[in-house]
């Protein structure tokens, strides 16, 4: 066997040039990972620019951190819906009667601790206990009965919105125990010195950091080990400086002022719950199977009834936690209450990357299509912009991420 010592070996670069080719590689990896990676980073920039358009719009008023924290108290019930809502739409179905389910929930833990005086921790395992028999009723005849989810949850939306109007008697009940307040409205306690901070939630905030840091870290490294592409080491960097920059960033405007709300700590766990399970545990895998393609997952094994019927019940279960979390921060039980929840649910999923066809989305992406809202309301209403133009511009952010959707659909399959 010969060695060609003819060949040309390649030129050097010429002196100079080395570093602008090597920042302009690194541009179109970056550039690269955003387009393959399109879905979880488009919404991530939007709510970036809407914050930050509207910190500039009304003058500083959107940060702060009194309004920091009612945006979490005001946005804390969509948010928790979401997260089951996106589980639905990625296995391939809707819930319509989530809304009514919520309502009918806060009756219930009015009616029981009102009315009938029972303790508001017993109140609040009734209140779940029904949330999952009605989540359980619907997906059994969603699965096992065959009947399409969308006429099942519109019958549910009809029941449970009359059903609560029985159980209330058409009229508005409260107060509710100060323990079951504090579920909506109440915020850590103080430990430790004066610093001007609240302690609990800086220390809560810095383990958050470090457990962060930790997961990007571990995933790079994994995705190493299976020679799988992975964000460059200056484009790595920039992405956990922008990551620490948001998380104590959150952490000094809500420590600033009384400190995390209890339902942002119920938030966390259900984000972090629920994020696991979708990427590691096996039932997360059979409901991004049985949506993406039904056929073949039944074909390989997947019982799909059991999936579905069990996807139903945890959105009954997040819709009962939802009514007592509105019911709380409200202080009292109303038969309007809940009215829209599940549109704004449907809309925070599918801005925050939900597929029609499902198999597709992540918990993640339904927290930051329900913030993607809520800074929207939030944000409008800062600036006095009446209820119809926000229904407008709403209606305008939900078509253009279904639009983006398609878009990005077609582009992958050319």
């Amino acid at each position: 066997m010969s060695t060609d010592v003819t060949a040309k070996t390649p030129a050097p670069a010429p002196p100079g040039k080395s570093g602008s080719a090597s920042d302009e590689g690194l541009l179109q990896l970056i550039l690269g990972g955003l387009r393959r990676n399109m879905r979880q980073y488009g919404m991530l920039i939007a709510l970036g620019l809407i914050v930050v358009l509207f910190q500039i719009w009304t003058g500083g008023d959107l940060l702060l951190p009194r309004n920091v924290s009612n945006l979490v108290l005001q946005n804390s019930y969509i948010l928790i819906l979401a997260i089951g809502m996106m589980l639905v739409i990625i296995a391939g179905h809707i819930d319509l009667s989530v809304g009514s389910l919520t309502a009918f929930v806060g009756a219930t833990a009015a009616v029981l601790t009102v009315n009938h005086h029972v303790a508001w921790p017993l109140a609040t395992a009734i209140c779940l206990l029904t949330g999952a028999v009605a989540g359980a009723i619907q997906g059994y005849l969603i699965a096992y009965f065959g009947i399409p989810s969308f006429i099942v949850t519109l019958a549910g939306m009809l029941l449970f919105r009359g059903l609560t109007e029985i159980v209330l008697k058409g009229q508005t009940v409260g107060p509710f125990p100060g323990g079951l307040q504090k579920l909506g409205n109440g915020f850590l306690p103080e430990v430790g010195p004066n610093t001007n901070y609240h302690n609990l939630t800086v220390l809560l905030g810095l383990v958050l950091l470090a457990s962060v840091v930790w997961q990007e870290v571990r995933d790079r490294r994994r995705q190493q080990e299976f020679a799988l592409d992975v964000l460059p080491a200056k484009a790595f960097a920039l992405k956990l400086v922008a990551l620490v920059a948001a998380v104590l960033s959150v952490t000094l405007l809500l420590a600033s002022y009384k400190g995390a709300p209890i339902i942002l700590i119920v938030l966390g766990v259900l984000v972090v719950g629920y994020g696991y399970v979708m990427r590691n545990a096996v039932f997360g895998r059979h409901i991004y199977a049985i949506g993406g393609n039904l056929p073949a997952a039944k074909l390989s094994g997947v019982k799909d009834k059991r999936v579905t019927f069990q996807v139903f019940l945890n959105m009954g279960v997040l819709a009962a936690l939802a009514g007592l979390v509105v019911a709380a921060r409200l202080n009292a039980a109303s038969p309007k209450a809940g009215v829209n929840f599940e549109l704004e649910a449907i809309a925070s999923s599918f801005i925050g990357g939900a597929s029609m066809s499902g198999g597709v989305g992540t918990v993640l992406g339904a927290i930051v299509g329900g913030l993607v809202l809520g800074v929207l309301n939030n944000g409008m209403n800062l600036l006095s912009v009446g209820t119809d133009w926000q229904q407008v511009i709403k209606g305008l952010a939900l078509l253009a991420a279904v639009g983006f959707d398609v878009w990005n659909k077609r582009k992958s399959g050319s």
